[in-house]
């Protein structure tokens, strides 16, 4: 179990501790753009919700390959890029009235084209991608916004205005509310997930068939089933 924050990987050690299952830990403090671990000898590699803070994303996968023995199976789930869609417009909208521009508020985000591209980069094989979208409703967009400091994800990027103005934020607030809020009075808050499976290679694995190896023709698949109601 590894994680770049001390205090999340003591958490996750002292919850491990009222669990019964014979099961032993690992726990390590480490970065996964610098992976201590050998190539070739894990059999599963599980990130969760985590890889979207790495600066670096084909390299953390690269080195998540690497470790990984053939045959070894690689899961990830990060958030996609329409992810508080609702905040970034509010947002966007106010910073334009009161400011004049823009200033990023929230970590720029993966789309899900890009997943599948970067399985395939980091030279998984079999790689599939899937995406669940799950709204979360919230009282204000103040409230959102300090759950989201609460959670330590808000903008990671360097180059950026660290100041949020009162008024600005008030902004973003109202127009969150007059552009989304539902008849209760809530906000929805859109998270995407996106999930990506890959494999390291191994001789076992199912291979695409030669380029113009079929026998069967898409027109003769259309004439077999037509166009059934």
């Amino acid at each position: 179990m590894m994680d770049t924050s001390l205090d999340m990987v003591k958490l996750c050690r002292d919850a491990e501790q009222h669990i019964s299952d014979n099961i032993q830990t690992s726990f390590m403090v480490a970065d996964e753009e610098f992976l201590p671990i050998k190539e070739n000898c894990l059999d599963l590699i599980i990130s969760c919700l985590g890889l979207h803070w790495t600066n670096d994303l084909p390299g953390a996968m690269i080195q998540s390959r690497l470790a990984l023995k053939p045959d070894g199976l690689f899961l990830a789930s990060i958030f996609g890029g329409e992810t508080l869609k609702e905040l970034r417009i509010a947002c966007t909208i106010a910073q334009m009235e009161r400011e004049g521009g823009i200033s990023p508020r929230v970590s720029p985000l993966a789309q899900v084209r890009d997943a599948g591209n970067l399985l395939t980069r980091a030279g998984f094989t079999l790689p599939s991608v899937d995406v669940d979208q799950y709204t979360v409703r919230y009282k204000s967009a103040l409230e959102l916004i300090e759950h989201l400091r609460a959670m330590g994800e808000t903008n990671a990027l360097m180059q950026r205005n660290y100041v949020l103005k009162r008024e600005t934020a008030l902004a973003t607030a109202a127009i969150y509310d007059s552009m989304f809020a539902a008849e209760d009075g809530t906000i929805p808050a859109t998270f995407q997930v996106i999930y990506m499976t890959g494999w390291k290679e191994h001789h076992s694995q199912q291979k695409a068939k030669r380029r113009g190896s079929a026998t069967v023709s898409f027109e003769d698949i259309k004439k077999e089933f037509g166009n059934k109601e």
